[in-house]
Order: structure tokens, then sequence, then C-alpha cells
């Protein structure tokens, strides 16, 4: 695991997360980092990026490597942190272009897709490489017009190197109405952008018919990870 719980986010270009656990993943020739969502605790954390391991281990398995962050708190603090955080992440994935250089498929399920798009905006702000082969955004608690041309993401989608596809499913109630009605916007992890024009390197993937709620994306046997893994590019 990666974590940077309990970190005060300073914003600088320095401040990595700590490592955890075993990294016994030497002979892989590509990981996948698992970014999880909104009131997530410490504890949880780690649970979810093993259930996605294990959702990929059926169709293309690789080590996953999850990012805890502090998101168990009041939704707007979260929104906050999860802005910070994408900071950090950027700090790391700098650092594994220079050390290590294999290449990372990104999920960002929920608010983690926060994360994961403030990340990218970064990234092009400071026009560095990163290992980034894909992102994949889960049940995404970000607005619809943030992936349009003229959105928040536009610029860190277009500059990258990689596909963002998008998985939302109509199933979503979480996203559908609580999200809705707390955010006062639509989000893009339920109906995608729907007649928006989208940035250049993002497409939007529906699931509905393999997601049956908000927890359901990246559950073994019944969640959309094979359909991730079909937009990945090519080997």
């Amino acid at each position: 695991m990666l974590s940077i719980r309990g970190q005060q986010l300073d914003g600088s270009d320095q401040q990595l997360p700590e490592q955890s656990g075993e990294w016994s993943f030497e002979t892989a020739d590509e990981l996948y980092l698992f970014v999880h969502g909104f009131d997530t605790t410490a504890d949880a954390a780690p649970n979810l990026a093993y259930t996605a391991e294990r959702a990929f281990e059926a169709v293309r398995p690789n080590p996953v490597v999850g990012l805890s962050w502090d998101s168990d708190t009041e939704w707007d603090a979260a929104k906050e942190t999860a802005d910070a955080t994408g900071t950090v992440l950027t700090n790391w994935l700098t650092e594994w272009e220079h050390t290590d250089g294999r290449p990372i498929h990104i999920l960002g399920y929920s608010l983690g897709a926060r994360v994961v798009c403030e990340a990218l905006n970064i990234a092009a702000d400071r026009n560095v490489e990163t290992p980034i082969r894909s992102v994949s955004l889960l049940g995404a608690a970000i607005p619809r017009e943030s992936v349009t041309t003229a959105g928040r993401y536009s610029s860190g989608i277009e500059a990258l190197d990689a596909p963002v596809s998008n998985f939302h499913s109509e199933n979503d109630r979480v996203l559908g109405w609580i999200y809705r009605l707390s955010d006062r916007s639509q989000a893009v992890g339920y109906q995608g952008a729907g007649q928006s024009e989208t940035t250049s390197g993002y497409t939007d993937v529906d699931v509905t018919d393999l997601v049956a709620d908000h927890y359901s994306y990246f559950q073994p046997e019944e969640g959309c990870i094979p359909r991730v893994v079909d937009q990945f590019p090519s080997q």
C-alpha cells in the first residue's frame, strides 16, 4: 500500500506517500494503482485494493497497489483533500517513472477519480513524464462537465499520452441521487458526459449492463473489470 493518511499536505513536489506492506512484484511487467473513494477508512482501503486485484486475476493478472488517503471525513473536506492528494500522487508517479519505469494502469474509484484527474492536471502543468499507460474512472464522483473541452480536467486529459476511460452505470444510485443532491451537479460516473464535446483522449463506456450499484464496479465475477481491460491500449 501507499498511504498519505495523517500527512499534512503541503503542495510541494517533494512530498511522497509512505510505503507499507510487501512489494514483491519484481517479475510483473505492469502494475495497477487503485485509488479508493469517499468515506473509506484506513482498514478498508487495503481490502478494496485486494478486491480489485482478485477481479483482475481472471482477465489480466498483475499486482494492485492501493493509495490510501484521508477520505473518511465530511464531504466538502474530502473533496479538498482529494485535490491535495493529487499533488502527492503526481510526485509518486514522477519518481516511479525515474526509478522503475514500468507501466501503470490507474483506477480512480468514486471520489478517487477526483484524485486521479487532479494528478493529471498537475502533471500537465509541470510538463513531466509519468508511467501512466491508461486511466480508468469507475463510478466517478466528479461533475460531467469537468471532462468536456472547457472543463476542469481537460488540460490533464488532453496532455496525457494514454487513454482515459469513464465507466458509468445508470444503476449507480449513489451518484444518480446522493451525489446529485450533495454536489448539485450530475456525476460523470452516472450517465457519462452526455452530448457534451469531450476532451481528446477521453471515452465514455456504458457498463449499466454489468454494474448493479455503486459498489460493484471492481467486484470479481460481477463488475466491469473485463471491460476495463478491453479498453487498455495494445501491449
